[in-house]
């Protein structure tokens, strides 16, 4: 490798960090042994596919040039920064070498917007033509979409890469006005509606044709920045759930704001993002994805922002003791999903254990039941006491003390964080 490429890699994989929204899950791609790779076997990297796996990703930017002034954004014009570029055959030449030195089992590729969208999103749809059709590629390609890009350059690019997305930015139309004015919601609707119908159109032909094309097989994600500008938590998970009911998403991601610049447009921080404001939205995404809580449920007028100190689903629990105590071994499968301390995995077992016998406490902390958490909430065969004697406040303290104690560790004289 030169080392003018040397320092481009090392400029625009820097740039690309910022940009969170890298999954593989659902990525089929088999290889036909004509070819290279194989994103079914392995997918991409420094992210996790469905199944847990973690693998390596080649994760940069075309350029990190840009047209748009973002306040938000580290590659912005105005920004003085170095600025770099790669060419349509750099990108192929790295992203080869690399999968055959074992270094990454597929590649990311997004860009900053130079000249105009349809020039940057043509030379993207090149990069992943020419790996797919002249190196025979067959490994993971997650694609960024450019906003403002005409259909027909993007529904071409959904030919060749698995997964494509494109960065909501901020969570609401007035966030990102007052920190893009270039930019608009409607930019990122219009080819979010557009590959979504592509997808729809593509299974319904799989019916009726043997042979049909892969079109985004991995779907399509988005991203919102979370902290730069004043949305509620409410705002925020209102936003993620419409576009996951609209254009059936796969994953919205949440990058807390880094603070960048000293715009007097954004917030004042300190140095750090806010994480645990971030693992919270995560975690209340999880919970609507696969717990089957509504939004409404979570996040309201009367609870706007999520508790810092305990996860959703325990704050919610809390809000509504009138649902509690629920007999384990009767109670329904959903009913069961929405007890602080359990999750899917366990749900699943205790709905099949109870089959052969009523369920006691040894037995559920076998299957996998954080017991602790979860004994203010139910009541099985051998539950000492009813969960009505405590109020929210105290059961809190309880879980919170708990949890605390966990991580302390006696050392003779002093108590030791570990």
């Amino acid at each position: 490798m030169s080392e003018r490429i040397r320092e481009k890699l090392n400029i625009l994989a820097d740039a690309a960090k910022y940009d969170v929204s890298c999954s593989s899950s659902g990525g089929t791609r088999k290889n036909d042994n004509k070819g290279l790779g194989n994103s079914h076997a392995s997918g991409i990297c420094h992210t996790y596919t469905e199944d847990g796996r973690c693998v390596s990703l080649l994760k940069i930017l075309l350029t990190n040039h840009c047209i748009f002034d973002c306040a938000y954004c580290v590659s912005r014009k105005s920004n003085d920064i170095q600025r770099a570029a790669f060419t349509v055959e750099e990108v192929v030449e790295l992203t080869m070498n690399f999968y055959r030195r074992n270094f990454i089992e597929g590649l990311f590729l997004s860009s900053g917007i130079f000249k105009n969208a349809d020039f940057t999103m043509e030379r993207l749809l090149r990069v992943v033509k020419k790996l797919r059709l002249e190196e025979r590629f067959n490994g993971y390609i997650h694609l960024k979409t450019i906003p403002g890009a005409s259909e027909d350059l993007i529904r071409e690019a959904g030919m060749y890469a698995d997964r494509m997305s494109i960065n909501l930015e901020m969570p609401t139309e007035s966030g990102l006005k007052l920190l893009a004015p270039d930019k608009s919601h409607q930019e990122v609707i219009d080819p979010l509606g557009m590959v979504q119908r592509q997808i729809v159109q593509f299974k319904e032909e799989k019916k009726l044709i043997k042979s049909v094309p892969k079109f985004v097989p991995a779907g399509q994600s988005t991203q919102m920045v979370i902290g730069a500008t004043p949305e509620t938590d409410k705002d925020i998970m209102q936003t993620a759930d419409t576009f996951y009911k609209n254009f059936s998403l796969k994953r919205v991601y949440y990058s807390g704001y880094i603070p960048i610049s000293n715009d007097n447009r954004l917030p004042m921080l300190g140095s750090q993002p806010p994480l645990i404001r971030e693992n919270r939205l995560y975690q209340t995404d999880w919970l609507m994805r696969f717990y089957g809580f509504n939004v409404n449920e979570l996040l309201n007028d009367a609870n706007p922002h999520l508790d810092i100190d305990i996860d959703p689903k325990l704050s919610w629990a809390l809000r509504n003791l009138h649902y509690f105590p629920i007999d384990i071994n009767v109670a329904n499968y959903k009913m069961i999903l929405r007890v602080p301390g359990i999750g899917v995995g366990s749900a699943k077992k205790i709905v099949q254990a109870r089959k052969f016998g009523k369920l006691r406490i040894d037995q559920l902390k076998k299957i996998g039941v954080s017991y602790n958490r979860a004994r203010h909430f139910i009541k099985c065969a051998d539950t000492p006491y009813q969960m009505k004697d405590y109020q929210s406040t105290q059961i809190k303290s309880f879980i919170l003390a708990e949890s605390q104690s966990k991580y302390l560790k006696h050392d003779t004289n002093q108590l030791i964080l570990f």
